[in-house]
Parts: C-alpha cells; structure tokens; sequence
C-alpha cells in the first residue's frame, strides 16, 4: 500500500509540474514556444481547463501526502532514543542496540 502511494505521488508531483509549467503567464515565460490551442479547447483557450485541472491535482497531491504521513506514523511505534543505552560513568550516548 505504502509503495503504491508514493508511487501515486511521484506521478502527482509530474503531472502538477506539467500543468503550472502549461499555464499561461504573466510573462510570455514557455508559452512562446507552445503555440496556439485555440482549436482544442475553444475560443477562451485552455486557461479554464488547466486551472481546474491543477486545482483537483494539487488537491489528490494534499490528500495523498496527509495519507502518506498517517501511514508512517501508525507505523512508528518506538522512538530511536529508546534504544540508546547511556552509560553512567560515561555520559555520551553509544550507537543503538539491535
């Protein structure tokens, strides 16, 4: 399960890339090099599409990260300082015990 989100994640944070990179903005920026779309998504162009489309995105990127770090979490269950053993006569921690 855990593999597949961040596999889904990986894919999110592409196509999230892609989308604010096709947006037009208010500089001419990459849009000089994309051309016209006019023809494939009407006379307003793609701005109303690409909006919408990076708003439901970025908002399955929101949701994906807050499941990913409910995972990890149910999964932690002990602290890495619980491990450490501290001797007396020498104050400083020694590597974890396995």
């Amino acid at each position: 399960m855990t593999s597949t989100l961040i596999a889904l994640q990986i894919i999110l944070a592409v196509v999230i890339t892609a989308l604010v990179l096709m947006q037009k903005s208010s500089s001419i920026g990459l849009g000089a090099y994309s051309g016209s779309n006019d023809s494939l998504f009407g006379a307003k162009g793609p701005v109303n599409f690409l909006q919408k489309a990076t708003f439901v995105i970025g908002l399955l990127f929101v949701i994906n990260t807050l499941s990913l770090v409910y995972i990890y979490n149910q999964q932690k269950t002990e602290s890495v300082l619980d491990k450490v053993q501290i001797n007396k006569n020498n104050p400083i921690p020694s590597a974890p015990v396995k």
